[in-house]
């Protein structure tokens, strides 16, 4: 089986801007990254796709929230939301991939694995939302709808405006993983854990069950690529390359960057929390868990990153403090 590589698409990077951000402006961002991702897969890389959908669940949170003023309409689940959007997000990068595979004559199947993630129903994070969903806000925005929802919480993030946050717990396990190993053994690219994944918790019968949250899609990606013995993890974002001292005068873009290096800059708060500190954490779990290498990029740059041409890219050092081969 050729070299499989995970490549998780952000949910910030379908979404253009607060003007653009229509299901139809959506599809649009979601086809021209699956041309980056066929150029991969005609570059002989088996290829597995996952996707965030902090926005869109905002959105329809949202939108659920004007129904039940306007028409009286129930609320939709937090849970419930998650599932819709990665029905829906990934209904639309399977279509575009069978299409750019269709013009480019490549014989290669696509299938989209509604797919559920274990989650501790005692993770602390359950009591300390810090997942951001939907539109960014300004500061004023974002206590006008504080105070019509005493229960919201609110937090800066990137320096681009305010962000509802939501409980984020970690992914313990992918309910689906033997499924999604066996469709990509049978030559499929497979899109799965959208948006994270459903979070779902056992329960003392050995059944499942869903839970209001949202699953960082880094660390669930992180997961998945560990338990289906990926290779190469790739993350997308709104940068072509990670920065330290971001937004500064002294800002610097990082290209290839050790596991001890990406450690010390942790340790200095370099990667805000719930925006990069997340992509930066999973990427160490994957290659603390026999991960070889993980670039990160923005979706445009995937051909070249994946060649080492563009992008942040992570590697080890083994123990004769040489790098490992890629």
């Amino acid at each position: 089986m050729e070299k499989l590589v995970i490549v998780a698409i952000g949910g910030n990077s379908l979404v253009r801007d607060n003007g653009r951000d229509t299901i139809q402006d959506q599809f649009e961002s979601v086809c021209e990254t699956a041309v980056n991702i066929a150029d991969m897969v005609q570059e002989g890389y088996n290829v597995a796709v996952t996707h965030g959908n902090g926005p869109q669940v905002g959105f329809g949170l949202r939108r659920s929230e004007i129904a039940g003023k306007v028409a009286g309409m129930a609320p939709v689940p937090l849970v419930n939301c998650v599932a819709d959007t990665q029905g829906g997000i990934g209904y639309q990068i399977h279509q575009a991939l069978m299409n750019e595979f269709a013009k480019r004559g490549i014989n290669k199947k696509v299938a989209t694995l509604i797919t559920q993630v274990e989650v501790s129903i005692d993770d602390p994070n359950f009591k300390n939302p810090i997942k951001p969903v939907g539109s960014f806000f300004t500061k004023e925005q974002a206590e006008e709808m504080k105070n019509e929802h005493p229960d919201w919480i609110f937090v800066e993030d990137s320096q681009r405006g305010y962000r509802r946050v939501v409980p984020s717990p970690k992914p313990i396990d992918i309910v689906e993983k033997e499924a999604i190993k066996s469709l990509i053994e049978d030559g499929y690219v497979v899109i799965a854990v959208g948006g994270g994944g459903i979070p779902v918790f056992k329960t003392g019968n050995n059944t499942y069950e869903g839970i209001d949250a949202v699953i960082d899609k880094d660390f669930a990606t992180s997961l998945l690529a560990e338990q289906i013995n990926a290779e190469t993890l790739i993350i997308t974002t709104g940068v072509s390359k990670v920065f330290i001292n971001f937004g500064k005068p002294d800002q610097q873009a990082l290209e290839n960057i050790t596991v001890e290096e990406t450690k010390q800059y942790v340790l200095e708060n370099h990667f805000p929390p719930g925006s990069m500190l997340p992509k930066i954490e999973a990427s160490l779990n994957f290659l603390e868990n026999n991960g070889t290498r993980v670039i990160i990029t923005n979706p445009e740059s995937l051909k070249d990153a994946i060649k080492e041409k563009a992008g942040t890219h992570i590697i080890k050092i083994d123990s004769t403090c040489n790098t490992v081969n890629m």
